[in-house]
């Protein structure tokens, strides 16, 4: 069942009340957001991070932005709620949940032409809490799914944070940990720390750890030495967007996990919701990076650690080619080569 002791985001009386992530795991404190500027800036400055995680916050943006517009003429509303669709979808680039969400929830006014603007407004805070509650849903059955891919006794590297954190609640990577643990007490975990905000360290941990999991955090350069000396058995991440033929962006430094785990025979698998897909793209070419500040690199803990003026390169993402992965865990099942034929019929299911 999905963890209710933590859910990063959720709506509360007209407000979207985020976890904000950057102080954890040495303290819980919830951002109130009463406007849709308030989440876009919580979702720019990483308080809540994941691409399910940032679709669901998205979606709910657009409700706090459908309430503010004070206005009885449909064809403004509909204006005005295009321009906030806009901001809210270019709020972080990489990540395909959040693009999807907003067209989700701008197809409820343009198909609903002639609706009375409270009408709107109810179908467009509706359809933000489905949106929260299907993720939640999906990532058990993801969880699920990806039992047939994890051995008895399993000893699972994951990277950066892909669970109950960065989703709705439960998790897509973790979630399929969590998942695995349940049914095998006997699966363990290593996480990596995740350089440069170290999601891995501060938030995985904390999760696996608050689970009751056993878990051991290594260095992101520890990884090669572990899978030579046959520590690792399977790599499970998670997936900020995926194209059509299975190219995968996740957190910077994945695609040096991926081809290390194809050097040393580790299967390495991806967990994302489908929405998580982006069809439009042929290959991995096409999936826009985030560039961040170059202070996250240089600095830590609000702490100089590098010399002044140097200069200092920050994507945010990467993007791990198709064939280095041995299966994409979804909802509706693990997709296997060739993707772009599985991808394309589990799309159409």
């Amino acid at each position: 069942m999905p963890d209710q002791w933590m859910p990063p985001i959720k709506w509360d009386d007209g407000l979207v009340e985020i976890l904000d992530q950057r102080l954890l795991p040495h303290k819980e404190k919830f951002l109130s957001c009463s406007t849709p500027e308030q989440v876009i800036s919580a979702i720019k400055k990483m308080a809540i991070r994941g691409a399910p995680a940032i679709g669901v916050a998205g979606a709910l943006a657009l409700a706090l932005g459908a309430r503010s517009i004070l206005t009885d003429d449909p064809g403004e509303f509909r204006q005005k709620f295009s321009k906030i669709c806009g901001k809210v979808k270019n709020a972080r680039p990489t990540g395909a949940n959040l693009g999807w969400a907003v067209e989700r929830l701008y197809s409820i006014v343009i198909e609903n032409p002639r609706a009375p603007i409270p009408q709107l407004r109810g179908l467009i805070l509706a359809e933000a809490k489905a949106i929260l509650a299907e993720d939640v849903a999906v990532n058990v059955r993801m969880g699920q799914r990806g039992l047939e891919v994890v051995p008895k006794g399993a000893k699972i590297l994951t990277y950066c944070n892909a669970g109950a954190l960065a989703t709705a609640d439960y998790g897509t990577a973790v979630g399929v940990i969590r998942a695995a643990f349940a049914a095998d007490p006997s699966v363990s975990a290593y996480s990596c720390e995740t350089r440069p905000f170290l999601q891995g360290a501060r938030l995985t941990v904390f999760e696996l750890m608050r689970a009751g999991i056993p878990v051991t955090l290594i260095t992101d350069n520890a990884v090669g030495s572990l899978m030579s000396r046959g520590m690792i058995d399977l790599v499970i991440v998670g997936a900020d967007r995926i194209a059509a033929n299975g190219d995968t962006a996740n957190k910077i430094g994945t695609y040096m996990v991926a081809v290390l785990a194809w050097t040393h025979n580790v299967p390495f698998y991806i967990a994302a919701p489908r929405s998580t897909i982006d069809q439009s793209l042929e290959d991995g070419a096409g999936i826009p990076i985030e560039q961040r500040d170059p202070d996250e690199v240089t600095n830590l803990n609000g702490k100089r650690i590098a010399p002044l003026g140097v200069k200092a390169l920050n994507p945010a993402f990467d993007v791990t080619p198709g064939k280095y992965i041995s299966g994409i865990i979804t909802e509706v099942g693990v997709l296997r080569k060739p993707f772009t034929k599985t991808i394309r019929k589990a799309l159409q299911q």
